[in-house]
């Protein structure tokens, strides 16, 4: 008879909306490479998936958010 097993699931979790590294260049109108380079700098926070990256839909709001600047 097997074990019972706990499950560990995250409330909000299920409500996150992960996206490509190909919808997020296309959402922020850049190419894939500058999505890249902002994940391996740390910029925009992803979770690799496999070989894949993943970022969730509010990591690149606040990034958007956080990069406007008045040039005035």
């Amino acid at each position: 008879m097997p074990a019972q097993q706990k499950e560990t699931t995250h409330p909000g979790l299920a409500q996150v909306q992960f996206l490509t590294i190909a919808e997020v260049a296309k959402v922020m109108r850049v190419s894939k490479m500058t999505v890249y380079r902002l994940v391996h700098s740390g910029e925009l926070p992803a979770v690799r998936v496999g070989k894949s990256f993943r970022v969730t839909e509010t990591a690149v709001q606040d990034y958007l958010e956080n990069a406007y600047y008045d040039a005035g």
